[in-house]
């Protein structure tokens, strides 16, 4: 008696087991970061620079402009004079990124040995930043760049804006540029 309801109870498990593998269907539907339509870009946000161009090595404040006469993402100093700038088509992903830093003064009030340390040690502020990775086909200068932003709306506008003029495609939470498909190369 206790063999066919053992050999019953394993076939169960079996037949449950088999439709757990079957594959998932793939949802088209958009994603919450697509979907969400985001308000349009200034055409100049202020912006710090981080690093990332060559020749630039120095973080500088200044204005990150969206010069659509000239195809080209143009970065000025506080005295408005141009520094570089980043064509769109030679964008090749960008995303938005956010980390957490301790400010100076709570760093200043940690080292202090009084009761006023401890709690200065979980003071931290979110840092957003647009981060850019590029290659200029004309310059064979190929880098990755980083401009904080003030907050998230402004950050979340910019990037959409900069991935409609560059022709990007969301993938995630980053758009990246899709390689046009080689002819000559087939897929095995």
């Amino acid at each position: 008696m206790k063999i066919p309801v053992l050999i019953l109870l394993m076939l169960g498990i079996v037949s449950f087991d088999v439709k757990a593998q079957r594959p998932r269907a793939v949802d088209n539907t958009p994603t919450k970061a697509t979907a969400a339509k985001v308000a349009p870009a200034p055409q100049t946000v202020k912006v710090k620079y981080e690093g990332g161009v060559f020749g630039y090595r120095k973080t500088m404040e200044g204005t990150l402009t969206f010069d659509d006469t000239n195809n080209r993402l143009l970065f000025k100093n506080k005295a408005q004079k141009e520094m570089f700038f980043i064509p769109y088509n030679a964008v090749t992903s960008a995303f938005a990124d956010t980390q957490k830093r301790r400010p100076a003064a709570a760093t200043v009030a940690s080292a202090i040995p009084l009761i006023y340390a401890l709690p200065a040690q979980f003071i931290k502020t979110k840092v957003r930043y647009l981060t850019l990775n590029f290659y200029d086909p004309d310059t064979h200068v190929s880098g990755i760049t980083s401009f904080r932003m003030e907050n998230k709306e402004i950050l979340a506008s910019v990037l959409q804006s900069l991935a409609e003029k560059a022709d990007m495609v969301a993938r995630g939470e980053v758009y990246v540029r899709q390689r046009p498909l080689d002819p000559t190369k087939t897929n095995p």
